[in-house]
């Protein structure tokens, strides 16, 4: 039985007029869109700069339905190219800026890319990567912020671009955005969006869920690549005509104290990670978050002890949620006037979720099985990899890895990833249970626990740790070890506790777990 759908959407739809152009429609042209570091520019400002990309991108031979990667920091060009490659009906695919020349290879010769646009910063690395992918037929580089006299540049050719264009005649099922995809073992793969599911779930969570108005101004932690922020700092604002604060460096608490103070930000999109380091921060008492209206928090698991602190010292509304690339954003969430501290909330209007065993049987209350998900902002596969589109579509859902239990009220609570689960004893031991436990702990700033096999198959959890303050030794090892064998069956007990300074990271900033699984592997074998 099909899921209806409480959206109307027309057959025919360009997603850049429904988030740009209709703003100047309605008479909003003046209104800022963009606060940047230089300062602000209007809907109208940035339709034109758009316009102008779309022209540059069509006048260097990019084609509908082909992909452009952009590879931009967080600035007004990064808007203008994302606008402006759907305005000509192509295909954007937001890629990290700080890729390595063997990532760069891989994406060129992945995705078949027609065209690139790039900082100056990063444009060696794309050249190198081109020259080593002699076979790709990129067509090259619209390098923004570079010496006008070399290559191609953004800044000369838009001297003579048309700061109008007519947009292409995009169906709603139309292939509009790439989003990689790669769980937490670093490897990416990308999921094919359509201009459908981005309108879909912006008037469901961001509009009628969390209420964007048009005067809201939205900072964001993670980057625009990631879309988690593309909807939440970009689209979301742009489609009531609010605004968004976009910096191009590296996020900070710092960096946001200042900006939320600065703009007098009312939502902020988080990340544990940062949650963690703003309430840690050495002068945390005398910030003012007094502007903000609620925070979200979404791409990895928010242990409950870290939200009651949250809560504690800001008191402002902190919407934990969960969101996949395959259904574009969040289709689970806390609302505000409905929060339930360690639980990702419940289902947003037009989703429907279950919980279901490997069988594909309903689970009852209170049971852990995979994550089944349907709704309009379903997307279309992934990219070359049909036995993995076969695996994961399964008719009108999408089956990730993510288990989750789900009580008697709806209220869904996330136990981590199915590959990340370990037999231990016989018995499964869920990372995501001893890490929550692990964050109570006063001296612990981040945690991420893996299980690590001996010869004889046998499988043991590893705790690799942050520490925020205590020192790292084996007195401390011995006290975490002993924290979370009072709280939880001594099976699931970390055998070893390994700190680092951080963590290694995948494409999307999550946690690598298959990197600390090989280097568990390489600093300690279970005991047989």
């Amino acid at each position: 039985m099909s899921l209806p759908s409480t959206v109307v959407i027309p057959e025919q739809l360009n997603m850049a007029e429904y988030f740009l152009d209709r703003r100047i429609e309605e008479g909003l042209g003046e209104r800022v869109a963009l606060r940047l570091p230089g300062g602000t520019m209007s809907y109208g400002e940035v339709q034109a700069l758009a316009n102008r990309f779309g022209n540059v991108l069509r006048s260097l031979g990019v084609r509908p339905e082909e992909r452009v990667l952009i590879a931009l920091s967080d600035s007004s060009e990064f808007v203008g190219a994302f606008f402006g490659t759907l305005k000509i009906g192509a295909v954007v695919v937001m890629v990290n800026p700080d890729f390595g020349v063997d990532s760069v290879r891989g994406l060129l010769e992945y995705t078949g890319a027609s065209y690139a646009v790039v900082d100056a910063s990063v444009a060696p690395t794309f050249e190198e990567a081109m020259v080593l992918s002699a076979g790709h037929r990129l067509g090259g580089l619209l390098v923004v912020g570079g010496d006008p006299g070399q290559g191609r540049s953004w800044e000369s050719l838009a001297l003579d671009a048309a700061p109008e264009l007519d947009n292409f005649p995009s169906h709603r099922d139309d292939a509009a955005v790439w989003l990689f995809s790669g769980g937490t073992t670093g490897a990416p793969k990308a999921v094919v969006q359509t201009h459908r599911s981005f309108v879909n779930t912006t008037e469901l969570y961001a509009q009628r869920t969390l209420a964007y108005g048009p005067e809201d101004i939205t900072l964001s932690v993670p980057k625009l690549y990631f879309g988690y922020a593309t909807g939440s700092n970009l689209l979301f604002p742009f489609s009531v005509g609010a605004s968004t604060v976009l910096f191009p460096e590296p996020c900070g608490a710092e960096i946001l104290f200042r900006l939320i103070q600065q703009h007098r930000a009312t939502i902020l999109i988080n990340v544990p990670t940062m949650i963690q380091r703003m309430v840690d921060h050495p002068e945390v008492q005398s910030q003012d978050l007094s502007s903000l209206r609620l925070a979200t928090s979404a791409g990895e698991g928010l242990p409950r002890s870290l939200h009651e602190r949250w809560d504690a010292m800001f008191g402002v509304d902190l919407l934990d949620g969960l969101g996949t690339a395959e259904m574009w954003h969040v289709f689970l969430t806390n609302r505000p006037g409905d929060i339930r501290r360690g639980t990702l909330g419940r289902e947003v209007e037009g989703f429907e979720v279950a919980v279901r065993d490997a069988a594909g049987q309903d689970c009852g209350q209170g049971e852990v099985g995979r994550l089944w998900v349907r709704g309009a902002s379903r997307a279309l596969g992934y990219w070359r990899n049909a036995d993995k589109t076969a695996e994961s579509f399964v008719g009108e859902w999408f089956v990730g890895g993510d288990l989750v239990s789900m009580d008697d009220e709806g209220y869904v609570t996330y136990c981590g990833r199915g590959d990340d689960a370990m037999k231990v004893a016989g018995r499964w031991c869920l990372p995501a249970e001893v890490e929550g436990v692990l964050m109570e702990h006063d001296g612990v700033e981040e945690c991420a626990v893996v299980g690590v096999s001996n010869a004889s198959g046998l499988t043991k959890p590893v705790a690799f740790v942050i520490v925020s303050s205590s020192p790292a030794d084996s007195e401390m090892e011995e006290q975490l070890k002993a924290f979370v064998l009072e709280r939880l069956a001594p099976y699931k007990h970390p055998r070893r506790v390994i700190f680092l300074e951080d963590f290694p990271r995948t494409h999307l900033g999550k946690v690598d777990r298959g990197k600390l699984k090989v280097l568990a592997a390489e600093t300690w074998e279970p005991a047989s």
